[in-house]
Parts: C-alpha cells; structure tokens; sequence
C-alpha cells in the first residue's frame, strides 16, 4: 500500500511512494508527531536522478526489518533536495561540522525528537561491515539511536544542543581586504597547481567540469592575454568533448567522470551542468574560432530541447540507471555496433567501431563500451550516430525527472542567448523558454522555485532564482534590445536585495530555514557570485551607483577569502575584476544592435554591454561618458583596448 509520498508532486518523493517505511514529506505534522511521541526523527534527503539514493532505497528502504525499525521507533521524513535546497543546505552544513568534510547524497541525518540533529552520513548500508570508516551499518545503528532517543540519553541531548547552537551562530570574514586586480595571479597560480596536464581538468578522479573555474580563466586570457590560462580551458575542453561524460550519440554532458580521462561517466545527466557548459563551449568559440566547441554548443541546446523539455519548458535531470543498472541505456557491445554497420553497408566496420574505442573487451564494465574519439571526430560519425540512436530507441530510457526549476532553466536560457548570437534558432529558442518560464513561475507578483508543467507553483523562489533569472533577463535584454526583460530583471534584483541581503551578508532563503548562500562556487556557481553580475550589469545601464555600492559590498564582505583563495570564487573573481576595470558599453540604434550581434558578440573585452540610444553609429562608452565612435563594427575591438 503506498505511503503518504503518493500525494507528493516530487518526482524523487514519489519513487518513495511504495517503500514499506512509514515516510513523511517535510511538514508541521511530522515534527508534531515525533515530540508528542517521544520518537527520534530520521531525514533521508536525495534527488530523483541520485545512483547512490536509488541503491540506498533497494538495499535499505526496501528491507523489511529496516523499515520496521523506523516505522516502530523514528518519523521518517523524505526531502527532495532540488525541490527544497533550503533544508538540504542546512543540513549538508550539519554533515560537515559533524563529520569535518563535505558531504553528498543521499543524506541521512538523525536528530533528536524536538528536530536537534546529532548524527549525519551519507549511504549508510544495512549491515555493519568490518574494518568501514563509516562505521555501523543502518540496522546496527537505528536500533542504537532508538534506545538512547527513549532513554532521552543526556549526553546524547547535551550534543545536539550544541550542534544546534553553533549551526545557528553566523561566521563572519576576519577582515576585509581591499579588492586588487592582482588577485587574478594567485588564482592562475592555484589552478595550475590543481591543473591535470595530461587529461585536462582541476583534479584527478572523480572528475567534475568546474564550469566556473573555466570562465575565470577565459575571462583572464581575454583581458591580460594569457597564454596559460589559455592551454588550459582549451585543452580541458578538447580532452571533454572527446566522448564519454561527453554523450556523442544523444548530445549533453554527465554529471562527472570517475576516472581522470573524462571516459566512464556517472551517467545521470543535469540541466545545470548543461546549461553552464553550453555557455563555456559558445564563448570558447567566440574566443578562439574552434568550430568543434561551436557543434558542442549546439548539440548540448538541442539535446536538452530534444529529450529534455516539453511546451519550451526545461527538465531538470535524467538518470543514471535504466533496466535495474548504470549506464544501460549509454553502452555499446561491439558486436551489435559491428553488426549493424555492416547491415547499414559499411565495409570497414571493425576500424570504425575501433576508432569510436568499441572494442570485443570494452571499456567499460562486462564487456560493454562507452563511445568516444581519441582524435576529432570524423565526418562518417553524423552518419553512423544515427545508428546507433536507433539501437539506443530499442532501450528503456533513463527515468526523467520532469520538475521545472526556475534557476537551472535560467543557466540554460541564458546560454541559448549567447549561443544565438551566432544562430539565430537558439535565439528564438530561448525567447521561447525565457517567456514561458515567467508565465510558469512568477505569478501574481511572486517568483517560485520549482513545479511540474502544468501544475501551479507552491515552493516560492530562493536567491539563486532571483540571481539565475536575472541574469538570463538581463541577457534577453542585451540581445534583443527589449526594454520589458530589463525592467523584469530590474524588479526582481530590488526583491532579491529586500528578502536576502544584510550588509554584504546574503542568505539562500529567509523562510522556515535562514540559510546562509555559499559564496564559493562548488556544484555550479554561486547564486552570490551572480547577484554580483546583475548588480554591475543595472549599475551600468541604470547609470545607477547603488547597485554598484550593493556588489561591491558583497565583494568586500567575502574579500579575505577572495584574495587568499581566488580558485574557491572564479564568478567573484572575474567580477572584481569586471568592477575595477568598468564595463564597456556599445550604443547604437536598435537596428545596427540587432543586424550585428555575431560580431558584437566576438568582441575580446568580456564585459561589453549594449545599449539601443538612436545613433547610427557605434558608440564605446563608459558608465557616464563615451570614448569614441565609428560606423564600422569590425573597428569597435580596437576602440575598447584604447579606452584604458
């Protein structure tokens, strides 16, 4: 019989729904019940697309004696991180203070019938196994907590105070420092030292894309023309695109790769992670004029509008597992891929299945193999690709979890305006997102955070959607001129410094949870980091001070870290500097704007806004004069560098 979950719109929730444990969802009534009760309360916090929550659920949810446990002795609640990152936040919090490194999902957080939390893991499993770090299995573990809970153990109680008291107390920087272009040099310097120079990339294995990590440095390059910076987002974005967390059949990034090759991915695929990258891969080509990141670009648009959307609505996130394993749906055996080239009437079907590294043995698990070129790709591959999109269509296709979410859209709508500067399809395309977002998600004055197609929005918007949608509204506004998306952008900037911002301070929620807002840029970037480019961005085009002084507070605020830890803050980074060195603004009539947006679009200098004013010719100006004036576009790159 299904479990209160049934009645949840979470997708993640609702894989829950037939689990024999007695799960809540985040409410009132749960925490009423385990007080009034006496019962210690286990949160189980996850997402729908986790490989680790689903084996976590199979092995430990699914266990009859496991769920007895809980349903005798805890009030069992299920969160899902993405619909509520607010709780998750706070509780990835609990996890580092109790445990002293990050955390991950799924979360298990055990906390004291008045919701003190005490004890915090990740995938716990059922049984205790000799020599773990982790220590007790959930069984070993839930039987333990239980007894202490009903005994109201005190030193257990004592501990949970304390957990509690320091969560709640805010740590303040030590000290300002005063905001230096030079921080870029310690940055460039920490990057190299975490620098792969075989693979690519800033770290070994598991690898992730830092997506922010490589805007700060082709940001740096395209100001000081740095040539390592150069190397490195080049070659790390060559040794990706290669295939593997690169999906070359279907198109769009995994999350990460577990080895340091970028070749076995964790296959779940993200919105965020797509929308970033799309954004990298198109200012790589405008930058450096390879056409491969330009096909990148597209294909990740394409893939996501695809397979991933539906009414011009964005999914959040595919999975990882189809057909009860990892990956099913992604590999290859050579000898289906052998057989059906040689069908399709290929006769050098085993070089080709070599080249796309399909080998009898595989490179991946029982034999199987993962696509991917070692060299670029070749010109047969357009063809052979749709191949082997028809053996994929003969497979169950990974769970797709159908949550619209506000911020994560806004990374790819603003991506697709980029990208539209050079194909005006990802232009149109991403009006089309853009307006039906707002239409979905800011109703009646207020913005929320996530909901599924038509269904009404509950949970209201945290910062990074007020950050993530301005910005995309701001980019709408430098492509097509319309002052509406400014003034959309303008509203919610103004509501985002009302509901979140204290003095440089900036929280990610000011409900049930005050969370603080990371300020460092860790699974993407930093919805702080962010509000700091929109502020800049209205500063400049407002020609209003205020929110420059709002940005440089916040920069001030974090300016300790900043200046000793550049790598932890790429965004922050790159906007100091973007606020020391001042934006650059091109005026002209909406028609020349509009009829030129390619070339714009290729001017080196990185912080270059538009403006529509009624000139016929261009005009480079500061935030309160302009420089210079020319009717040749092609000049304007040249103009930029002289006005400094």
């Amino acid at each position: 019989m299904p479990n209160r979950l049934a009645q949840e719109d979470s997708p993640y929730l609702r894989q829950h729904k037939d689990n024999p444990v007695d799960w809540w969802p985040w409410c009132d009534e749960a925490f009423i019940k385990a007080k009034k009760e006496n019962k210690a309360i286990f949160i189980s916090i996850g997402y729908s697309s986790c490989h680790w929550c689903h084996v976590m659920e199979e092995t430990v949810f699914e266990n009859q004696e496991c769920a007895e446990i809980l349903n005798e002795s805890f009030i069992s609640i299920k969160v899902d991180r993405e619909e509520r990152p607010d709780i998750d936040k706070y509780y990835q919090e609990v996890y580092m203070l109790l445990n002293q490194r990050p955390g991950g999902w799924p979360t298990s957080i055990f906390c004291t019938p008045e919701n003190k939390p005490f004890y915090a893991g990740t995938y716990i499993p059922p049984e205790s196994q000799q020599g773990s770090i982790e220590g007790m299995g959930f069984k070993e573990l839930t039987q333990l907590i239980a007894k202490k809970v009903a005994q109201r153990d005190s030193k257990l109680l004592e501990n949970a105070d304390e957990i509690e008291n320091f969560i709640k107390k805010p740590e303040h920087p030590k000290e300002a420092t005063v905001l230096k272009e030079e921080f870029y040099k310690p940055f460039l310097t920490q990057a190299k030292n975490n620098y792969d120079t075989r693979n690519g990339g800033f770290s070994q294995k598991p690898k992730f894309p830092h997506a922010s990590t490589l805007q700060a440095l082709m940001t740096i390059d395209r100001i000081y023309k740095d040539k390592a910076a150069e190397v490195m987002v080049t070659h790390t974005l060559d040794e990706m695109k290669k295939g593997g967390m690169y999906d070359l059949v279907d198109g769009g990034f995994c999350r990460y790769s577990v080895d340091e090759r970028w070749l076995i991915p964790h296959f779940e695929k993200m919105l965020y992670d797509n929308g970033l990258l799309c954004g990298i891969y198109t200012d790589a080509y405008l930058s450096y004029g390879n056409e491969s990141y330009l096909q990148t670009a597209r294909e990740i648009a394409d893939f996501w509008y695809n397979y991933m959307s539906k009414d011009d609505l964005f999914y959040s996130a595919s999975d990882a597992d189809s057909e009860g394993a990892e990956g099913t749906y992604f590999v290859y055996s050579y000898d289906e891929v052998y057989t059906a080239l040689e069908e399709a009437g290929y006769n050098d079907a085993q070089k080709m299945c070599l080249a796309m590294d399909i080998t009898p043995h595989g490179n991946f698990e029982h034999g199987k193999s993962v696509v991917r070129f070692e060299k670029e790709v070749p010109e047969w591959f357009a063809d052979v690709k749709i191949i082997l999109q028809k053996l994929r269509s003969q497979r169950e296709y990974p769970f797709i979890d159908k949550k619209v979410q506000t911020s994560w859209s806004a990374m790819l709508i603003n991506a697709l305006f980029k990208l539209g500067a050079v194909d005006n399809k990802y232009h149109d395309m991403a009006k089309r997102s853009l307006d039906a977002l707002l239409r979905t998600m800011f109703k009646e004055d207020i913005l929320y955070h996530t909901t599924l197609i038509h269904k009404e929005p509950k949970i209201e918007a945290f910062l990074e959607d007020y950050a993530f949608l301005s910005q995309a509204l701001l980019s709408a506004y430098k492509y097509t001129q319309d002052e509406l998306y400014l003034i959309q952008a303008h509203k919610l900037v103004n509501k985002a410094l009302e509901r979140f911002y204290d003095k440089g301070l900036w929280n990610f929620s000011d409900g049930e949870f005050s969370v603080k807002a990371e300020t460092t840029d860790n699974t993407y970037t930093s919805s702080v980091s962010i509000m700091v480019d929109t502020l800049l961005t209205l500063a400049t085009l407002l020609e209003d001070d205020k929110y420059a002084h709002f940005a440089f507070k916040t920069m001030e605020y974090n300016s300790y870290d900043l200046g000793r830890r550049p790598i932890y803050y790429p965004y922050m980074l790159t906007q100091s500097i973007r606020y020391l060195k001042g934006d650059r603004v091109i005026k002209s009539s909406r028609e020349n704007l509009q009829q030129n947006l390619y070339e714009l679009a290729q001017i080196r200098y990185p912080f270059t806004l538009y403006k529509a004013d009624g000139s016929e010719e261009f005009m480079v100006c500061g935030k309160t004069s302009c420089f210079a004036n020319t009717d040749d576009v092609k000049k304007l790159n040249e103009l930029i560098t002289n006005s400094f």
